[in-house]
């Protein structure tokens, strides 16, 4: 159990660098890549909320924002509600570039995934969300987000 934090980091240092190669092309940063996965699953978010869903300073989200917006990215809106409250919205380019990550994505998830069961697959996914759960204080859990969706869908 000693190793457990360090593997849990190599896994996704791994797999981001290896996301990193392959989504190169696009130009865009790993910060940037974040913003747009966020974005493009919750079109209209408000740009204090992206901030705490990134984990970064607000003053960080906004620059993230401004550089994204420059290339055509995303886009902001007013609120409805409140003038001062700024939505952030994926734009045709974000979205087009949103389900090519998603393929990319997948590749990589099954690359590391490779010569693992699909039992052994299900046990981990159980077991990090109980991690998860046991670290987290109410958020959905991941398994409870795919067990929403799989419903959802049917």
């Amino acid at each position: 159990m000693d190793r457990l934090g360090f593997l849990i980091h190599d896994v996704q240092r791994l797999m981001r660098k290896r996301f990193e190669a392959r989504a190169g092309g696009l130009g865009l940063s790993s910060a940037q890549w974040r913003l747009l996965v966020r974005v493009a699953k919750e079109a209209g978010v408000a740009q204090a909320r992206l901030a705490e869903l990134l984990e970064i300073e607000p003053i960080s989200v906004s620059r993230l924002v401004d550089r994204m917006e420059e290339g055509g990215w995303i886009e902001r809106r007013p609120d409805a509600t409140d003038r001062r409250v700024r939505m952030i919205f994926p734009t045709e380019k974000a979205n087009a570039a949103y389900a090519e990550v998603k393929s990319l994505a997948g590749e990589v998830y099954e690359e590391s995934l490779a010569g693992v069961s699909p039992e052994d697959r299900r046990v981990l996914i159980r077991t990090l969300d109980t991690i998860v759960q046991n670290l987290t204080d109410g958020e959905a859990s991941s398994l409870e987000k795919m067990k929403n969706a799989e419903g959802a869908a049917a």
